[in-house]
């Protein structure tokens, strides 16, 4: 007997663990041998975080895709595991450190440190394992990896090693964004522009003649960071600029520090922008830095790491310079003290012309809060030009594809202007760089200490001390190899020779620089293949109103917590429902609540199907029923598998969740069982009929079980082990079970019948609606000019109509009765003859007011819409607000104009 109600907690940990029992998602099952292999690898989560909304999106989709191909008999490998996220990792413990007021990481020693990240790993490193397994997400557990494993670390350092040897590898001294807070590079994905109300300073450069002397002109330059002009060592114009077309090639004398600094002309100046004068820093501003490469400016780094100015004993900054003692007491400044100095020294020595308020993107790192500094530094890099061009041309020869395939110009576009990747990030946590130094500027690269140690020996002749690269690899660089590491590459394993390339890869649109082109970029070079044949990317999953979510606005919406109160299946059928391609999701807790409502349905159908003795039968043939009915409700379920079988491989998930929903509640559970019901429950009812109907019922719930199973897996997974008890013999796991196959039960002849039928209802209730006619009045119905065949449906289904569209009577007539709303189905025209129960006239001027209420709204917000400046002013999720509103409301005038027409008539 089933429960009265679906309970997702009791359900998820007992279907949870017959899943885990049964190893329902392991890998190379022995009767999935010579089957098509499946692979798909997860996004590998950081290791010490937890479920958020995008990690539910994103696993759902993946778990959708996985559960559909084991269903169609697919030998699936969904490869889980977990990355070490350096700076994240690090950042945690340190503050655990700090907050448990224990010794900090440079107190602790690097090998004591390291030792509490791995237990601080081995402690919290299960969370989110935990919370994907709770979302359902089926990937084969036995093989979770981490990118810290001994295995993928060794492929880490072969992968350095071996590019090092081919010169893809090198060490530069490159701008990069530079975290003074933590004491690293970082990458552009964690750093975070926040529009900030600051000023624009307008300096004014004196100009000098060849023997160094003011000539009485001078240029003014405007700046947002007035100390960085201690490193100043050019202002550019642009060359059409007739302002300055005279000055350049002169020089001007940098204030405070008295070098003389060369006018350049470059494009990079923007002559309507400010005074189309700029400074040029190459060493703190990543565009100057390649305006100083191009017009051979060097480079004078005045920050330390702390980002305090560092001049004193600065070579590069003494060099051609003659400092006033002012401006060499800034020297240990931090960089917003000097700042209001260099700008206090300025105006006294009237050089300040202007301060002009202004409102400008500044980079902060996204965990340390903290301006990011461009900062001119020795680092590692990956040449990756000749690496992109054949990820270019792997998605140009549709090798791999980009669904939405918009995203592919995303993807051209940075490929095509790639710049040197810096892989080395000043952190303990993370892969140890595999870099030895000697004491005489040696360099030695090797995947062991060892190797290294034999290398120096052989170029020394003698064994030599030897200090290790403090340094470890971005993060990023483990991960773009995690395709074909997490299966055994470098050795040729069984795995790799199976499951690589894997078939597709999900992930967000905000990765694609960070992570999907650079496995694209190192799996074609050390693999000689595309690691995906397609890339799935996914959309943000925002607020209910449409505001990106974040803990400061306070709307973060946690998965956990919807998984608690509405249960898996709900939350999972949500998500997929609102994944429409290239559109950001708006969730709120109703949403779920009303999928939730859904798997309630659903489960109340199954209890209605058990109490009226609707049991499996073993001996039951879906082709050979009599009923149309039955025939019909076939017809449908075929359709509707179809559908989602063909939404789900062309990867609009909120397609195929929408027939399933369609199909369920709409056909199933408010269409056949209701016409079911007489059949079921009537007195006098043929026993064969009653039989095939009872049977038909529990065969559909087994195959909508199926159906729903890659969304819901959890209530499926519970009703096929229910409805399963009434078969002779045991059956196994739904997980494991085959994709519904209806094609062979379509019935063209039931579905026009029942579909006739079906359509007619509506539209009689849709009319009753429109007009406002009582929802306890009965009307009568009069079919006009019907032929033969149409006045034998009515006669079949005559009280079924009667019953469910609240019939007074039902009558034939050659022409439609005065006062008669009419309505077209499928090719019959029938009337409700209104005159008595409802004001025609007075449903017309109604109806004709609110069309115009609807007309106006639509016009409001269409200029609203047709203002450039609110485009460009009003928030994303406004905008998007608005146009959901012209929508509604277009699709509320539609409906109105549909019921006036039939009025019309009357």
């Amino acid at each position: 007997m089933m429960d009265k109600t679906f309970n997702p907690a009791a359900v998820e940990a007992r279907v949870s663990a017959a899943w885990e029992e049964g190893e329902a998602f392991r890998a190379g099952r022995p009767e999935r041998a010579g089957a098509e292999p499946f692979s798909i690898v997860i996004p590998p989560p950081n290791v010490t975080g937890s479920l958020h909304m995008g990690h539910a999106l994103n696993n759902t989709i993946q778990d959708i895709l996985v559960r559909f191909e084991r269903m169609r008999g697919r030998d699936v490998l969904w490869q889980p595991g977990t990355d070490h996220a350096g700076i994240a990792t690090q950042m945690v413990v340190e503050r655990k450190l700090m907050e448990t007021q224990q010794p900090g990481r440079r107190e602790l020693g690097r090998e004591e440190f390291l030792r509490r990240v791995w237990a601080w790993k081995e402690e919290s490193g299960g969370t989110i394992i935990g919370q994907l397994k709770r979302l359902g997400a089926s990937c084969d557990w036995s093989r979770e990896r981490f990118t810290m494993d001994e295995g993928l670390s060794r492929a880490v350092l072969k992968t350095f090693v071996d590019l090092h040897a081919q010169g893809l590898i090198y060490r530069d001294k490159r701008l990069v964004n530079w975290d003074p807070k933590f004491q690293t590079a970082i990458s552009d994905l964690e750093v975070q522009q926040i529009e900030v109300k600051g000023n624009l300073w307008h300096f004014d450069y004196p100009v000098v003649d060849e023997a160094g002397a003011e000539t009485g002109a001078i240029i003014t330059v405007a700046t947002t960071r007035p100390e960085t002009m201690l490193g100043d060592t050019a202002v550019a114009v642009h060359p059409d600029d007739e302002r300055y077309r005279d000055l350049v090639g002169q020089r001007v004398r940098l204030p405070l520090v008295n070098r003389l600094i060369p006018i350049v002309a470059d494009a990079y100046s923007d002559p309507e922008k400010g005074t189309g004068a700029v400074k040029i820093t190459p060493a703190h501003d990543f565009n100057d830095f390649e305006v100083g490469r191009r017009n051979g400016c060097r480079p004078i780094n005045v920050l330390d790491p702390e980002a305090r100015i560092q001049i004193a004993g600065n070579a590069d900054f003494l060099e051609g310079a003659a400092p006033e003692a002012a401006a060499l007491a800034l020297d240990g400044l931090d960089r917003f003290e000097a700042r209001n100095a260099v700008v206090a020294l300025m105006e006294e020595r009237g050089r300040l012309r202007l301060v002009e308020p202004n409102t400008h993107a500044v980079p902060h790192g996204d965990r340390s809060g903290v301006v990011i500094e461009p900062y001119l530094t020795d680092q590692w890099y990956v040449n990756v030009k000749p690496l992109a061009e054949r990820a270019l041309q792997a998605v140009r020869d549709g090798k791999t594809k980009f669904v939405p395939e918009n995203y592919e110009k995303i993807f051209f576009q940075w490929l095509e202007n790639i710049e040197p990747w810096c892989v080395s990030r000043q952190l303990w946590w993370g892969h140890q760089i595999p870099v030895w130094y000697d004491g005489e500027g040696g360099i030695f690269v090797a995947e062991s200490e060892a190797e290294a140690l034999a290398q120096a020996k052989a170029k020394h002749g003698a064994d030599v001390a030897l200090t290790r690269d403090p340094d470890v690899l971005d993060t990023w660089f483990s991960s773009a190899l995690w395709p074909f590491s997490t299966l055994g590459w470098p050795d040729k394993t069984p795995e790799l020779a199976r499951f690589y390339p894997t078939n597709t890869l999900v992930t967000g649109k905000d990765i694609i620089f960070f992570w999907v082109a650079r496995m694209m970029m190192m799996g074609l070079h050390l693999t000689d293949q595309a690691p995906f044949d397609t890339v799935y990317l996914h959309t943000l999953v925002r607020d209910e109103k449409g505001a990106k979510m974040s803990k400061s606005k306070g709307n973060v919406v946690d998965p956990v917590d919807l998984i608690d109160r509405f249960g898996a299946d709900a939350l999972r059928f949500t998500l997929a429902a609102l994944a429409a391609p290239g559109r950001d999701i708006k969730l709120g807790p109703q949403r779920v609540e009303g999928y939730r409502n859904f798997a309630t349905k659903f489960w109340n159908a199954a209890r209605f199907a058990e109490m009226n003795g609707c049991e499996l039968k073993a001996d039951y043939r879906p082709e050979a029923v009599r009923e149309t009915l039955n025939a019909w409700a076939l017809t449908e379920a075929a359709k509707a598998v179809a559908e989602v079988a063909q939404a789900i491989t062309v990867y609009r998930f909120n397609d195929a969740a929408a027939a399933a929903y369609r199909f369920v509640w709409n056909v199933f559970c408010d269409w056949y069982l209701e016409l079911a019901k007489p059949v079921l429950q009537g007195e006098g009812v043929d026993p064969a009929a009653r039989a095939e109907t009872q049977a038909t019922v529990a065969f559909l719930i087994d195959q909508i079980a199926k159906l729903l199973h890659p969304f819901m897996p959890f209530l499926t997974e519970e009703l096929w082990a229910i409805k399963g008890q009434a078969l002779p013999t045991s059956r196994g796991l739904l997980a494991l079970e085959s994709w519904p196959e209806l094609s062979a039960y379509q019935n063209a002849q039931a579905e026009a019948e029942i579909g006739w039928l079906v359509d007619l209802i509506s539209e009689i209730r849709s009319a009753r609606s429109e007009t406002n006619v009582p929802a306890g009045a009965q009307v009568p119905l009069v079919l006009v000019a019907a032929d033969a065949s149409v006045r034998a449906r009515v006669e079949r289904w005559s009280e079924t109509l009667t019953r469910l569209a609240r019939l007074s009577e039902i009558g034939f007539a050659d022409t439609a009765p005065k006062n008669a709303v009419q309505l077209l189905v499928r090719g019959s025209v029938a009337a409700l003859p209104l005159e008595g129960i409802v004001d025609l006239a007075a449903e017309v001027a109604r109806l004709k007011k609110e069309a115009g209420k609807a007309r106006a709204e639509i016009g409001k917000i269409e200029g609203k819409l047709g203002n450039a400046d609110f485009l460009a002013r009003a928030p994303e999720e406004v905008v998007d607000e608005q146009r959901e509103r012209r929508d509604a409301e277009a699709a509320r005038l539609a409906k109105i104009e549909e019921a006036l027409a039939r009025l019309s008539d009357a």
